[in-house]
């Protein structure tokens, strides 16, 4: 079988677990859970090596089903979660923007961030703040946000993996980046 030929199990841990570590952490924020869903990653893969078909790369398979693992820890954190939002998402809405035009109001106006240099150590510290500051949201919010901007997915899939309805799913953006925000101009400005 052409499968056999193009995966090489034997060197998965050697040839990907550090990529697919890292992949992990950056989403998830827990290194044993990182090291669990890559183990969980291997043995699913190994499971299902028949269906490999080739039309990938090794790697790009392994971290396709890596993203469907961290989607479950993402359902389980969330279950239960989306019918939390108190407040009407126009009021808050109102509370920071101007109603005219939509731009910032002068209070909640938000500062620069200083990081328009492009220092790669300035970036590093930058990065390390961020993920701080995104462990502090909640299970929801991070999952939203990750998928919606760190993976790129669309608003449809998010809000049909993680059983939120779009309604919610913009409510929870909008206080994700508030909250990200306010986290960065107290830790990183």
């Amino acid at each position: 079988m052409l499968t056999e030929n193009l995966l090489d199990p034997h060197n998965w841990v050697k040839a990907h677990a550090d990529y697919l570590y890292a992949f992990t952490l950056s989403r998830i924020n827990s290194h044993e859970q990182a090291k669990d869903l890559v183990q969980e990653t291997f043995l699913a893969a190994l499971q299902k090596v028949e269906k490999f078909e080739g039309r990938s790369s090794e790697r790009t398979w392994l971290t396709a089903i890596l993203k469907n693992k961290i989607i479950d820890v993402y359902r389980k954190k969330s279950s239960g979660l989306g019918n939390t939002i108190e407040k009407n998402a126009e009021e808050e809405q109102r509370d920071f923007f101007e109603e005219d035009n939509g731009h910032w109001t002068e209070i909640h106006q938000p500062m620069p961030f200083g990081i328009e240099d492009h220092d790669p150590l300035t970036g590093k510290e930058f990065n390390q703040i961020l993920q701080k500051c995104m462990q502090k949201l909640p299970s929801l919010w991070m999952s939203v946000f990750t998928m919606k901007h760190i993976d790129d997915e669309t608003t449809d899939l998010i809000c049909n993996e993680l059983r939120v309805s779009q309604a919610n799913f913009w409510v929870i953006i909008h206080r994700t980046k508030l909250s990200l925000r306010a986290c960065l101009q107290k830790n990183w400005i």
